[in-house]
């Protein structure tokens, strides 16, 4: 089973119109260090489906889960497509993000803060390997307070 890795693609300029001469002939390509991927284009990952995965990556999913369970081809393609729409989503939004930051590349740090800010989603092992600071809930002297009198209570009953 060969594996398809994605390739190094050719971002185009934002705006046709602009005239700075900063790009490459209509787009620059990634460079050094930083690399922007494409998904498969339609029609290559061999499913009907023409998405990011197959049906038939779909169902070897599924049967990591639960080897016995079956979908309907309805489920399927619903599954299907919901993937699509996600991977597209969080494409466009981290390719906004980089735009935002004035740069031509799409980095890891870029899909990292979409999924975050989005879908509440953080992906370990990528980017920064800094641990994520965990906020300890802070403790008012009321909150204080209503503890003991109920550990008080406790107490006498």
């Amino acid at each position: 089973m060969s594996q398809d890795y994605p390739q190094p693609v050719t971002m185009n300029k934002a705006n046709p119109n602009d005239t700075s001469g900063n790009s490459n002939a209509g787009g620059t390509t990634a460079q050094a260090g930083a690399r922007v991927t494409a998904l498969p284009a339609q029609g290559t990952t061999g499913g009907p489906s023409g998405g990011v995965i197959d049906r038939r990556r779909l169902q070897e999913l599924v049967k990591e889960v639960d080897p016995l369970e079956q979908m309907d081809d309805d489920v399927e393609e619903t599954l299907l497509t919901i993937a699509d729409n996600f991977i597209e989503s969080v494409v466009s939004s981290a390719c906004m993000m980089a735009k935002h930051r004035k740069s031509n590349t799409l980095e890891v740090k870029d899909v990292q803060l979409c999924l975050e800010r989005n879908y509440n989603m953080w992906v370990p092992g990528f980017g920064s390997e800094e641990l994520r600071p965990y906020k300890k809930a802070t403790v008012t002297e009321a909150h204080r307070q209503r503890l003991a009198l109920i550990r008080k209570t406790l107490k006498k009953s």
